[in-house]
């Protein structure tokens, strides 16, 4: 069975968690995969640092995060202005975070 819904959002280049996504999802990871599957985003927990990815850089006190990844976006028809909020679901037979039809 999958998760409920989270909020997420997109500004600046920046993809925005909230903490208890990243203390659900992401315990302990300092980075994550971003990937586009036909219109979806698929947000991926590296568990070895030396499999690369997007760090998750920590925003404020509360222990939100943000993934700083603008070329990503870009790359996606996103440029640096745009602003959205959507929502994800953890899916586990991808292991990812997945924000379905992100990319319509």
């Amino acid at each position: 069975m999958n998760a409920p819904a989270s909020s997420v959002q997109i500004r600046r280049g920046g993809l925005y968690l909230s903490s208890a996504i990243c203390d659900r999802y992401f315990t302990g990871l300092e980075s994550v995969i971003l990937l586009r599957r036909n219109n979806d985003l698929i947000i991926l927990p590296v568990r070895h640092a030396a499999s690369g990815g997007y760090l998750l850089k920590r925003r404020n006190g509360a222990g939100d995060r943000v993934v700083f990844a603008p070329d990503f976006f870009r790359e996606q028809g996103m440029d640096d202005e745009s602003a959205c909020e959507f929502f994800a679901r953890w899916e586990a037979e991808q292991a990812a975070l997945v924000a379905k039809d992100l990319f319509l």
